[in-house]
C-alpha cells in the first residue's frame, strides 16, 4: 500500500470514529508502529489530528480541507436525504450548476431520471457519474485540477462558468453561521461558488446539519444571498426564524 493511500485510509477512520490507535493501524496496514507514528505526526503538523498517547484524535476544525474521498463517505444518509429533496426542485429541461461537493455527487446520482437537463460543473466525479446519460448536455468548467479535490478550479474555471446563465445552482459549503454567512475552506473554492451563484436565477445551499454554527477560512457570501437551504435535519428555531425573516425556503425531512 502506498503511503498516500494509507494516509487517506487513516483520514477516513479519523473522520468516522474521531480517533485512531497506533497498534490497530499497524496491524491493519501490516506496517511498523513507528511508520504509523510518523503518519500521525504528519497529520498533526497539518492540523488534521492531534497526537495523543497511543494514537491520535481528529481535529474538529471546520477550516480543514479533507480529501474528496474522505468527505464523500461522511454522513452518506444525510447527503442522500438532501439529494432526494433537491430532486423535487429540478424540472425536466432545467439548466443547472452543480458544484464540486460530495453532496452534489449524490444529487447527480438522484436526478438521472430527469429529461433533457443541462448540467454545468467543475466536479470530475460528477462528469464521470453522468457520462452514461444520453439525452443531457453535460458541460465541464475546465480549469486546473487540484490534488485531492477531484475539482477543476482557478481562473480558467471561473471564466468558463461566467459564460453561462442557469435557472438553478446547487452549492454546498464547509460551514455556515448566522453572523458570518456561508464559508469555505479556501478562497479558490469560495470564488468558484460565488460565480455559480452570480449566474443563477436561484441558488440552493445544500448543507447537512454538521455544518450549522461552524466557521471556516473564506467567506462565500451572506446567508440571505441564497434562495433556499436544503438540509438533512430540521435546524433550531434561531435558524428557522432567520430563514423566515429573510424570505428563504427551508427544505428538510
Amino acid at each position: 500500500m502506498l503511503a498516500l493511500e494509507r494516509k487517506n485510509r487513516i483520514l477516513e477512520k479519523l473522520h468516522a470514529n474521531g480517533r485512531v490507535y497506533v497498534g490497530e493501524l499497524a496491524r491493519e496496514f501490516a506496517v511498523s508502529e513507528e511508520t504509523i507514528r510518523r503518519d500521525l505526526e504528519k497529520l498533526d503538523k497539518e492540523g488534521i489530528a492531534t497526537k495523543s498517547y497511543g494514537g491520535a484524535v481528529f481535529n474538529e476544525n471546520a477550516g480543514i480541507d479533507l480529501p474528496f474521498n474522505v468527505r464523500q463517505k461522511h454522513n452518506v444518509a444525510g447527503k442522500q436525504r438532501i439529494a432526494a429533496l433537491a430532486t423535487e426542485l429540478i424540472s425536466d429541461g432545467d439548466h443547472l450548476f452543480l458544484d464540486a461537493s460530495s453532496t452534489a455527487v449524490y444529487i447527480a446520482k438522484a436526478i438521472k431520471e430527469k429529461k433533457n437537463l443541462t448540467v454545468i460543473t467543475n466536479s470530475i466525479e460528477i462528469l464521470i457519474e453522468l457520462s452514461d446519460v444520453s439525452d443531457w448536455n453535460i458541460i465541464s468548467s475546465g480549469g486546473q485540477l487540484r490534488e485531492g479535490y477531484l475539482a477543476l478550479m482557478g481562473a480558467g474555471a471561473i471564466s468558463r462558468l461566467s459564460d453561462f446563465q442557469v435557472e438553478k445552482a446547487f452549492v454546498s459549503c464547509k460551514a455556515l453561521s448566522l453572523e458570518n454567512g456561508i464559508m469555505e475552506g479556501n478562497e479558490e473554492i469560495a470564488l468558484t461558488k460565488q460565480v455559480m451563484m452570480d449566474h443563477a436565477v436561484k441558488t440552493y445551499l445544500t448543507a447537512d446539519s454538521s455544518k450549522f454554527g461552524k466557521y471556516a477560512l473564506s467567506r462565500v457570501c451572506a446567508l440571505n444571498r441564497v434562495s433556499g437551504i436544503i438540509t438533512d435535519e430540521r435546524p433550531s428555531d434561531a435558524w428557522t426564524d432567520y430563514f423566515g425573516r429573510n424570505g428563504m425556503e427551508l427544505y428538510c425531512p
